[in-house]
């Protein structure tokens, strides 16, 4: 996985980290769990959120939509 160095929105070079986390947690479509975090890569200039990926991936596994 390759992490952004610069924000696409105002060019900034500092980028945070932010999470989603409680209520606003990612859940698997058609299958039982508790789901997982989100994580954002952040422009810490304008706001913009770069990238987002669930911390737990692999509870997501089987529910490719046909």
């Amino acid at each position: 996985m390759t992490r952004a160095t610069e924000c696409p929105k105002c060019g900034g070079k500092e980028l945070g980290i932010g999470r989603h986390t409680g209520y606003s947690v990612m859940y698997p479509e058609n299958k039982m769990s508790f789901g997982s975090d989100i994580d954002y890569v952040i422009c810490t200039d304008c706001g913009y959120i770069i990238e987002g990926y669930v911390r737990k991936p692999e509870k997501f596994k089987g529910t490719k939509k046909n």
